[in-house]
């Protein structure tokens, strides 16, 4: 935008000047009980915001547009704004418009940027979702070179809780870490934005910053963050790397940008090392539906399914814990020995679940009052959650609390009681939103405002009053107190007492000012007194009240990193309460976590599929999975080649196993009869299938980019689940693919996994892998229909079934007859010829060549016969004689 000339109004130099400071923000301009926006920014906020577009004088000609929101409903406006995407520099009236008079009719009131609203630099409690962390993420990079090869320092904080983190991690594992974490606001440096191996990976993120390089300077960054801290030497905060103070150094550098002089209440920042939390890249978290559903909404998703926190600090605990599950079995068995704590204490758990239900949010109210946003229900969100933080501690420590709720007692007792004993003696019952709205001190905490309070709200019964003194002392009772325009505050009498006024003794009190026909009026020194008392009465009172706020809000601020140590405790307690209470309500067991590469489940079941089927009436089908070494000091896991029909459970099957190894490792218990997991560090899910258009990802591509970066990155601790791989292109094609993909997980990853296919060509990999195990979803035909058992068992599938699905799916009956017939005819033809042929030169397929080579004019093999051979009948029980009189039927009716 152009600067100001001499055509510009006073108003509108000052508005283009500090425009022209802010350039990539909309500029909120402070004009009374209005937010205005001109120009370019108008024309935006009024297609963004759905508000009148009018005009205000002219510029070089033109129009100048406009468009405003009232001040009171600035949060809403705000709201809708930083959704889109915009950012707000927030633009104040730093003084009284008649101290601008004061300087001349063309003077303008002083305006200044107060804070700019940025995506991850929101504090207040209508913007933010209060169940989940708002972090502010940094990015550095170490060199400019190929996202693979590079490595980058990672720092991110969230201004509302204080929370400031640190790590370093190789280029493989930055979209990982970004899907982790999920932050508001991405910030980085110009350099890094326009680079094009990442700038299709930055365009998919939700607000990405790019910022000048004096923020991202690592010769500097030590120093200017000690600076923000206010300490000597970054040292202090333990042993970062250049990158990753540089990272923390940007962060610290961008909120003192947006905050403008305000500093949140940040912890030092606390570095996070490879290898502390179970790696889940971004495929993974979208295929297992941890916080979000595939639909993007969180109902469906597997916080949903297991939350049941009380506060909204637990809740965001939960998240950040899923998200981050630990590849720590000492720090899982932690969590797990305080969950079985509680789950053994049913009267313990409902007292503490209660008392809990009763807490504020007072991680984020501290952080408002450290900001300057705070108002008198911070202040008391910090007391009433102060107070049952102190009921808390009582109640746990005397019963021998297991180590974890033991620490988190200690931090609910280290505030000091005597903050909220003196805010709930200085707070009223009834609260304003805003100090600025004022009535938020109690009566009977400060004897001048009282006083002026009287003044203010009751000025008619303080003259009365002094109305009645005088009348009294003077004995004239037609005496009256009265109010005059030119005079202020006067006693008046009739004429035939005037004189007695006019004598002493009263005339050393009663000052004469007026004679009218048939009265007198005089002043006195205590009415032209009280007078101005009453004047600014309400003004002064505001101006205590405002001060006893401020005095309230230090004695806070000096007790910071107790509340929020307060605040954590609360947190932990009330997650594993929760969990606790999840456990006992849902029947979930306690796992046993260690160092070992097991992974054995007994009567497993999907944690949000079976509640949806107990809503429906119905029930859940559990399911075993062993994953294990074959022996107990194997150095590999299993591998399970799992074949059945669509619609039987399969994809269930395999993500509810990835589930419970990710609640397990969250120190949660886990739906199943048992389950001994062996920390997995690693965790990869294919699942489903997805196109990604906008990068020119077909489905198929996006499968093997996700396939390959299982295969490239699983280890020996990593869990792999996959599911119809190669099925996305030609059938031999995708049986090459997956038969190499399973041989390489076998003994390359060397990875415990779950491998779901409609290849039952590959069924015969189990004869020469020796650590895989073909397992299939039972199903039932009966009169021509196909009943799925959800059970899954040893064996391998016979067919597909996916006629009968598409029955089920509603395909016209010509299409499903008509299917019938072409499949009867493909399976007379010798559909196994390519694969033999394929046998004699690759080794791979070898396992499917035909025991002897049959004449070429040979009679197809008749179906019914091979079945009647392949029958053992000593060897079945009565079920099962009944399921292969079903398959010889279908056999003789296809025939």
């Amino acid at each position: 935008m152009e600067a100001a000339d001499e055509r510009v109004t006073p108003l509108m130099a000052q508005y283009i000047e500090i425009k022209t400071a802010n350039p990539d923000c909309l500029l909120f301009y402070r004009m009374g009980d209005f937010y205005e926006m001109f120009f370019e920014d108008a024309e935006l906020a009024s297609r963004a915001l759905g508000i009148a577009l009018t005009k205000r004088g002219k510029h070089k000609g033109a129009d100048i547009p406009m468009a405003g929101v009232p001040v009171e409903r600035a949060n809403d406006y705000l709201q809708r704004l930083i959704a889109q995407g915009f950012r707000v520099a927030v633009c104040e009236q730093l003084e009284d418009p008649a101290e601008a008079r004061k300087r001349g009719s063309k003077s303008v009131v002083k305006r200044d940027v107060i804070r700019l609203v940025t995506p991850g630099t929101i504090t207040e409690e209508q913007l933010l979702d209060s169940r989940r962390n708002n972090w502010l993420l940094a990015v550095a990079r170490a060199r400019p070179s190929s996202a693979e090869a590079a490595s980058f320092g990672l720092a991110w904080a969230d201004i509302s809780t204080g929370a400031f983190h640190v790590a370093e991690v190789g280029g493989g594992r930055l979209a990982a870490e970004v899907a982790r974490l999920d932050p508001g606001e991405i910030v980085i440096a110009d350099a890094l934005y326009s680079d094009t191996d990442l700038a299709p990976f930055w365009r998919e993120q939700r607000a990405v910053t790019p910022l000048g390089r004096d923020l991202f300077d690592a010769m500097t960054a030590e120093r200017r963050l000690a600076g923000f801290f206010g300490i000597a030497t970054a040292d202090a905060f333990g042993v970062f790397s250049r990158l990753e103070l540089t990272a923390a150094a940007a962060i610290a550098g961008y909120i003192e940008r947006t905050q403008v002089g305000k500093r949140p209440p940040l912890a030092p920042p606390q570095r996070e090392a490879l290898g502390e939390t179970m790696a889940i890249d971004a495929a993974t978290r979208v295929n297992l539906e941890l916080l979000r559903a595939l639909s993007g909404t969180r109902q469906g998703s597997l916080i949903t399914a297991i939350d049941r926190t009380v506060t909204a600090a637990g809740a965001r605990l939960l998240a950040d814990r899923l998200s981050s599950p630990l590849a720590d079995s000492a720090a899982v068995n932690a969590r797990l020995d305080a969950v079985a704590w509680v789950v053994a204490d049913g009267d313990l758990r409902q007292a503490l679940r209660r008392t809990l239900e009763t807490a504020p949010d007072i991680e984020r109210a501290l952080a408002r009052l450290a900001l300057g946003r705070g108002g008198p229900r911070d202040l008391f969100a910090l007391a009433r959650g102060l107070t049952v933080a102190a009921d808390l501690a009582r109640t746990v420590a005397a019963r021998a609390p297991p180590a974890e709720i033991a620490a988190a007692t200690h931090d609910l007792a280290a505030p000091d009681p005597a903050v909220a004993a003196v805010i709930d003696a200085a707070l009223a019952d009834e609260l304003p939103l805003l100090k600025r709205d004022g009535g938020f001190v109690r009566a009977g905490y400060d004897a001048d405002l009282d006083g002026l309070r009287r003044l203010s709200e009751d000025s008619r019964r303080v003259i009365a009053e002094t109305q009645a003194r005088y009348a009294e002392e003077t004995a004239v009772k037609s005496l009256k107190v009265r109010h005059n325009a030119q005079l202020g505050y006067v006693v008046e009498v009739a004429a035939q007492h005037g004189d007695k006024l006019l004598g002493p003794p009263f005339n050393a009190t009663f000052m004469h000012r007026q004679t009218l026909a048939g009265a007198l009026r005089f002043s006195t020194v205590e009415l032209s007194e009280l007078e101005s008392k009453i004047a600014t009465a309400a003004e002064r009172a505001r101006a205590i009240e405002l001060a006893v706020f401020e005095q309230l809000v230090t004695r806070v601020l000096d007790q910071g990193d107790a509340i929020k140590a307060a605040a954590r405790a609360l947190a932990v307690l009330d997650v594993t309460t929760a969990l606790a209470t999840l456990a006992a309500t849902e029947d979930w067991t306690r796992p046993v976590v260690d160092a070992s590469l097991a992974f054995r489940i007994s009567g497993g079941r999907h944690p949000v599929v079976e509640q949806a089927l107990r809503r429906d009436g119905g029930p859940f089908v559990a399911n075993d999975c062993d994953l294990s070494p074959p022996t107990p000091a194997g150095d590999a896991g299993r591998l399970w080649l799992i074949t059945g029909p669509n619609m039987a459970g399969k994809s269930t099957f395999l993500r509810q196993n990835a589930l419970i190894a990710v609640l397990a490792q969250i120190g949660a218990f886990v739906p199943a009869k048992s389950a001994h997991i062996g920390v997995v560090d690693r965790l990869f899910s294919r699942v489903g299938a997805a196109d990604d258009l906008a990068r020119g990802r077909s489905t198929f591509m996006v499968e093997m980019v996700e396939t390959a970066a299982i295969l490239n990155q699983a280890g020996p601790r990593a869990l792999v689940i996959l599911d119809e791989i190669g099925r996305g292109t030609a059938t031999f094609d995708g049986l090459s693919i997956a038969w190499a993909s399973l041989e390489h997980l076998h003994e390359t990853n060397r990875c415990r996994t779950l491998f779901a296919t409609h290849f039952h060509e590959l069924t015969a990999l189990s004869t020469r892998l020796k650590r895989l195990k073909n397992a299939t979803v039972r199903v039932k035909e009966w009169h021509g229909e196909v009943i799925f058992l959800h059970e899954v068992a040893e064996g391998m599938a016979d067919r597909s079934y996916g006629i009968q699905v598409a029955k089920l799916a509603g395909l016209p009956a010509a299409v499903v007859a008509r299917a019938k017939v072409v499949l009867a005819e493909l399976e007379k033809s010798d559909r196994g010829a390519p694969i033999h042929r394929l046998a004699d030169d690759l080794p791979l397929f070898a396992a499917l060549r035909p025991k002897a080579a049959e004449p070429a004019s040979a009679a197809a093999p008749d179906p019914v016969a091979e079945l009647l051979a392949a029958l053992d009948p000593d060897d079945m029980t009565p079920k099962d004689a009944l399921e292969a009189l079903y398959r010889l039927k279908a056999a003789a009716a296809a025939t």
